[in-house]
């Protein structure tokens, strides 16, 4: 057997296939001049536009503080979410425009744009929000309602007589 095939170079010299070096390309952290980083988040029918920059750790909704928009504490815990997995508490300034969809959706897209940005800002963090699934955007949306129902789903009420 003694012109069995060892590598892979030898193996595409006889097939006659160049080989092609497979490389990495690393990342570049996007910032504007301020040095922020933007993102756009989605969650049902809301859109949230949010920078993100170095700073204190207030996050800004609307112009309001999270506390004053975001009332419930669960909601609160939400936006929390992408820099407890990131291990960055307290180092970024977040701005952040909201508009559509009820509160719930609202704090899903602003989550799902502070991921985005993070990611964009340090790319060394890819990994980790990728891994919780904070940069998957939920495509769940509402059903349209169809003709002839009373819902999306539902029909009307049957009366046999």
């Amino acid at each position: 057997m003694a012109d069995q095939i060892n590598t892979l170079e030898e193996l595409s010299a006889v097939a006659g296939v160049e080989t092609v070096a497979e490389e990495t390309v690393a990342r570049e952290p996007v910032r504007d001049e301020l040095g922020r980083s933007y993102a756009t988040g989605k969650r049902k029918d809301a859109v949230a536009r949010v920078w993100i920059k170095p700073g204190s750790g207030k996050v800004t909704v609307n112009g309001k503080d999270q506390d004053k928009y975001f009332a419930r504490p669960v909601l609160q815990l939400i936006l929390r979410q992408p820099f407890q997995v990131a291990g960055v508490e307290g180092e970024f300034d977040v701005v952040a425009t909201v508009k559509g969809g009820g509160l719930t959706g609202q704090a899903g897209a602003v989550k799902h744009g502070i991921s985005k940005a993070l990611q964009l800002y340090d790319p060394n963090l890819r990994g980790a929000l990728k891994a919780a699934g904070f940069l998957t955007r939920d495509s769940r949306v509402v059903e349209r309602k169809k003709y002839g129902k009373r819902k999306a789903r539902r029909s009307f009420q049957f009366s046999k007589r």
